[in-house]
């Protein structure tokens, strides 16, 4: 026998018929042994809402965000050799950077401009002690690795001069 819905109540159940539902779902997880409970919070499931603990989903701080987007999308070096390139004066020497500039980083070439075809030559001719030195900032020298030979991320330095050659 179904009663007949009084003033606020639905036909599909009264508030009673739904309260004793859901204590009957409950004393069914506790028999479980709280299926779905991990002892601070329901496991989510896909297109569950999480509970009032922090988990990935959460806003996170740009501060923790970038490092975590560098790494994941593969860009640990070029972000590094950026940042090379953001110091060039300070790493090469004021009197080198006056007449040069880095200018493109793209597998493992750096590519420097020149002002003129004389400084060109001598940096065509400092290319190995530049790389050394590009390579020991960013941690892939010789010396940062205990003397062991290693590729570097810097494998080569293409110099161009003025027009582009």
């Amino acid at each position: 026998m179904n009663p007949q819905p009084v003033d606020g109540e639905s036909a599909e159940g009264s508030g009673m018929d739904l309260a004793r539902a859901a204590l009957a779902a409950a004393r069914s997880r506790s028999r479980d042994g709280g299926a779905g409970w991990n002892g601070r919070r329901r496991t989510s499931t896909p297109g569950q809402r999480s509970g009032s603990g922090p988990d990935e989903r959460d806003p996170q701080l740009l501060s923790a965000a970038i490092p975590r987007l560098i790494e994941d999308r593969g860009w640990t070096v070029p972000a590094a050799v950026g940042g090379v390139m953001g110091r060039w004066s300070e790493i090469v020497g004021g009197h080198i950077a006056a007449h040069c500039t880095p200018v493109e980083f793209n597998e493992g070439v750096l590519t420097v401009r020149t002002d003129s075809a004389a400084w060109a030559t001598e940096l065509r001719m400092l290319a190995p002690q530049l790389l050394a030195k590009l390579n020991a900032e960013l941690g892939t020298s010789r010396a940062a690795h205990g003397g062991r030979d290693t590729a570097g991320a810097i494998s080569n330095l293409k110099v161009v001069g003025p027009g582009g050659r």
